[in-house]
């Protein structure tokens, strides 16, 4: 079912010491612990879960296709998601056949969000220089598109050996290739090509202040026009965010406090007092989670995605799901009900497998039928 904002909750796949036990789960209880909240997230009436990928401790998701596939098979609902697909020191052959086939698999019920990766060891463990970072990302990308819209592809390109009269399998389902985020933090060229190709822009703004994602955003929301997609208030921008959320803000404060100062992404720099402050990160009561977040679109616009880092830093499994209710009971219907209000009528909803086949399809029978109209002329 289509809606103007999907809502839903992203995992990094840490494997981090609890540091108020001193325990570190083993991988097989965070891989366990990731379907169990994936398929919470459908329970409690989220629309998506996404995962990222990572190919070095302290994480385990190296290859999220699996992971996600696993889930499709367990729930009916929830669109499944990449939290980082590394369009850089992937294959983009293998890309294109692992991501076709997690869509089929799925019903659909897919896309997966592009993005460079800033672990500099991954990249000679894979063939390639951090520093061809962005020339990577660009061929890579243009590469797969062509892999997913052509049935037969002759390329040749800087990074990888040529392809002669090459066709990915499976091709995508009812022929619509994989809708796509080109997530960044700070690139403007990712921002640059997620609109020279029409694709959505994901600003995973977890540790950045707001006029810095107001920024990034505005600048993608400029390029989408001036490549001709639309207006700029029709492109399809997705944001990160976190928060950690109990009845009384200041038991929020105590009980997340121990996580955040050890966090692998942030811990031991800025306060959890000055770190709130500056950036999306709210720790208080659901009703002050939902005034931050219902104040993003005042700082973006209209958006159509919006996804909280739900499990990092040691938390527990049990306190995990306890944040999925008050998440999906709380905190979402409020912010459905406020980024509904007043949004223009031609923003559009969040993409998805059906929305974009529906739109192909009536794009075909208008071509069928100003062909018609021309014949019936002579």
């Amino acid at each position: 079912m289509a809606v103007p904002v999907q809502f839903g909750v992203f995992s990094v796949s840490d494997i981090t010491p609890d540091p108020t036990t001193g325990r570190t789960p083993t991988e097989a209880e965070r891989l366990e612990a990731v379907v169990t909240i994936a398929k919470k997230a459908e329970e409690v009436g989220l629309d998506v879960f996404a995962l990222g990928e990572h190919h070095n401790p302290p994480f385990f998701s190296s290859s999220p296709t699996t992971t996600l596939a696993f889930i499709a098979a367990q729930t009916r609902r929830l669109i499944l998601s990449t939290a980082t697909t590394l369009i850089t020191t992937n294959d983009p052959v293998k890309i294109a056949e692992d991501y076709a086939m997690l869509q089929h698999l799925a019903g659909g019920r897919m896309d997966l969000m592009m993005g460079r990766g800033n672990t500099g060891p991954v990249y000679p463990w894979f063939g390639y220089d951090i520093r061809a970072g962005i020339d990577l990302a660009v061929e890579h990308y243009a590469l797969l598109r062509r892999l997913w819209t052509e049935d037969v592809v002759d390329w040749e390109g800087r990074f990888r050996t040529p392809l002669q009269g090459f066709t990915s399998t499976p091709r995508p389902l009812d022929g619509v290739a994989p809708f796509v985020w080109h997530g960044s933090i700070r690139s403007q060229e990712i921002a640059e090509q997620a609109a020279y190709y029409g694709d959505g822009f994901f600003h995973n703004n977890i540790f950045w202040p707001i006029h810095h994602t107001s920024q990034m955003v505005e600048l993608y929301r400029r390029r989408f026009e001036h490549y001709g997609h639309g207006s700029a208030e029709q492109a399809i921008v997705g944001l990160g965010g976190q928060f950690f959320a109990r009845t009384n803000s200041q038991d929020a404060v105590r009980e997340f406090r121990p996580y955040f100062d050890v966090a692998p992404v942030y811990g031991h720099g800025p306060s959890l007092e000055d770190f709130t402050r500056m950036t999306p990160l709210t720790v208080g009561s659901p009703q002050q989670v939902i005034e931050r977040y219902a104040g993003m679109r005042d700082a973006v616009g209209d958006y159509q995605r919006q996804l909280f880092l739900i499990d990092h830093a040691g938390l527990p499994l049990s306190t995990v799901l306890e944040q999925l209710e008050i998440l999906g009971g709380e905190i979402v219907p409020a912010l459905r009900k406020e980024f509904a209000t007043n949004r223009p009528a031609h923003v559009p909803d969040a993409p998805t497998h059906a929305s974009r086949k529906a739109a192909r399809d009536q794009a075909g029978t208008d071509v069928l039928a100003g062909v018609e109209a021309v014949e019936g002329l002579r």
